[in-house]
């Protein structure tokens, strides 16, 4: 029996039963389903399906007989039985304090000319921004990106571009920078602030700045300005670190997924190791300050955490727990963490130096942690729906 494809669009009131329906009728029909989208806004309900039904057979009428007596339009076209060959698909992210329509256009557009089609669009958070997930088909990547950057830059807001499929989940191992990025302070300030030397440290971070000492000049230049500093007084410094905006909720979700998390810093560890027992992390590299009978004598001990040591130490720890670097997510802010984006699989800036988001391959100029997780692919019900699972859990236990 001959047979002939059709796409039917339902759109009308959402309520149970409406797809459950309409699969009865197409089953009554001897119809088979080859591809079928649902979505669902603010009550409305916006379904396609493209079926085969059996040459003869009265299945549109059927339909149309459902729709009137649900109250939701049934309206339908004949189309080509073989699917359209799909290049492999990419996905924008667009993330935005806000996002008008000027701001999707300017994204769409950017799209269109470097070749692509929009197949999908999902919304993935509505605060503390507002974020999108474009599903493109085609287009040359690497045109798109540097239109979608152009784009971003005019509109400030933040876009990405990545391959779709399971490895946008696939990352198990985030390494974040501390200082500015996982933290809102720089600690080396804080420590200066303590011992009344922080003119002199800004003016070696000043100098380190125009070029004139690198990282590790500079880091053990403005340790010894600390000599003296006894361990007690390092310690009570560490209750004035802020966490950055939404880093208990990254790290929290990152563990729900099943990510190992690890800070990676040019800091010191008597702080690093203070964040990590605060946000239960899996991992904590940094300089360690040589302490003399409670004093602090002004040295490092071993070798100095600077931008190619980064690097390597992500390294290490991917190849500790058995992780692939193609799945790890490197974080930061500066130029000593460019080398740690470009090894990991995923280099995020954030709010960086202009030199680190020129190299990076996504840039966040909001001051969220959590916002990272809509670059995975996370959205924020998910985000909150693991929360109120947690605390039920949590509720009914106590």
């Amino acid at each position: 029996m001959s047979r002939e494809t059709v796409l039917v669009r339902v759109s009308g009131p959402d309520r149970p039963g409406i797809t459950a329906g309409l699969m009865a009728v197409l089953a009554e029909a001897d119809a088979s389903v080859q591809d079928v989208e649902q979505v669902v806004v603010r009550q409305r309900l916006t379904l396609g399906l493209v079926v085969e039904v059996p040459a003869g057979r009265d299945v549109l009428k059927e339909l149309l007989l459902f729709g009137w007596e649900h109250d939701v339009a049934v309206d339908f076209e004949v189309v080509e039985p073989d699917p359209v060959d799909r290049a492999p698909a990419s996905v924008v992210t667009v993330v935005g304090r806000e996002l008008t329509p000027r701001h999707l256009a300017a994204v769409a557009s950017a799209i269109a000319d470097g070749g692509g089609n929009i197949d999908r669009i999902v919304r993935l958070s509505r605060y503390p921004v507002v974020s999108y997930d474009l599903e493109v088909l085609g287009g040359d990547v690497d045109r798109m990106r540097a239109l979608l950057v152009e784009a971003a830059g005019a509109h400030r807001i933040d876009v990405a571009v990545q391959r779709a499929g399971l490895h946008r989940r696939a990352q198990r191992l985030v390494v974040l920078d501390m200082d500015s990025t996982l933290i809102q302070d720089e600690v080396i300030d804080l420590l200066a602030e303590e011992c009344d030397c922080l003119d002199e440290v800004s003016a070696i971070t000043a100098r380190t700045m125009e070029g004139e000492l690198d990282f590790e000049q500079s880091l053990r230049a403005r340790t010894a300005l600390l000599a003296g500093l006894t361990e007690e007084r390092v310690r009570s410094v560490r209750g004035r670190i802020r966490l950055t905006p939404g880093a208990r909720t990254f790290v929290r979700t990152l563990h729900r997924l099943g990510y190992q998390v690890g800070v990676i810093s040019g800091g010191f560890t008597i702080f690093t190791d203070h964040v990590a027992e605060l946000l239960h992390l899996d991992h904590a590299r940094a300089n360690e300050l040589e302490i003399v009978d409670g004093v602090l004598t002004g040295e490092i001990l071993g070798d100095v955490v600077d931008r190619t040591a980064k690097a390597t130490l992500l390294r290490n720890i991917a190849d500790g727990e058995g992780i692939p670097l193609e799945q790890t997510v490197a974080i930061g802010d500066g130029a000593n963490d460019i080398d740690m984006l470009a090894t990991a699989g995923l280099g995020i800036a954030f709010n960086a130096k202009p030199v680190v988001r020129d190299v990076a391959e996504v840039s966040v100029s909001v001051p969220y942690l959590d916002v990272i997780l809509s670059f995975l692919g996370v959205s924020r019900e998910e985000v909150e729906d693991a929360d109120r699972a947690d605390a039920e859990a949590h509720s009914s236990s106590g």
